[in-house]
């Protein structure tokens, strides 16, 4: 299921939901986490990226649809085009298509994919020692509002 593009929306259990363009399912208690999203609401062009916390119901529905854990989220999950993009995958993607200098992160593509996400579990599961933890889960501005799903 997981190399099929858009397998979710044969999924009883996913709700439907807009994904007409990427979408980035991040732990919305995780000021790391969230450190990123604000990041790419400030650098993603033309509002690229919509959002979602894994905390919510579509959120943890895709995050079971995909065989992620469903309470310690130790990657962020990115849909675009229908395929799912773990991990470093994900970040890589994401950075590469921010533009120069951020698309300069698209040459760590070369080194292999165990020792990228050996470097990335590395963090995620450091992440709230490192950044810490929000008393409660991300809320965009009203501004933002409209880049979030649910």
């Amino acid at each position: 299921m997981i190399g099929q593009s858009y397998s979710y929306r044969c999924d009883p259990a996913v709700p439907g939901f807009d994904d007409t363009g990427p979408v980035i399912i991040f732990d919305g208690d995780c000021v790391f986490c969230s450190g990123w999203v604000k990041f790419l609401l400030k650098h993603a062009r033309r509002g690229r990226y919509r959002f979602l916390t894994a905390q919510s119901p579509l959120g943890t529905a895709l995050y079971r649809h995909y065989g992620l854990e469903t309470r310690n989220y130790e990657t962020n999950l990115l849909l675009d085009g229908g395929r799912p993009y773990f991990k470093s995958d994900a970040g890589l993607r994401v950075l590469g298509s921010l533009g120069a200098p951020w698309s300069l992160t698209r040459l760590l593509s070369v080194l292999p994919r165990s020792f990228r996400d050996w470097g990335y579990d590395i963090i995620a599961r450091k992440r709230y020692r490192i950044a810490g933890r929000r008393s409660s889960c991300f809320v965009p501005t009203a501004a933002e509002k409209h880049r979030f799903l649910a």
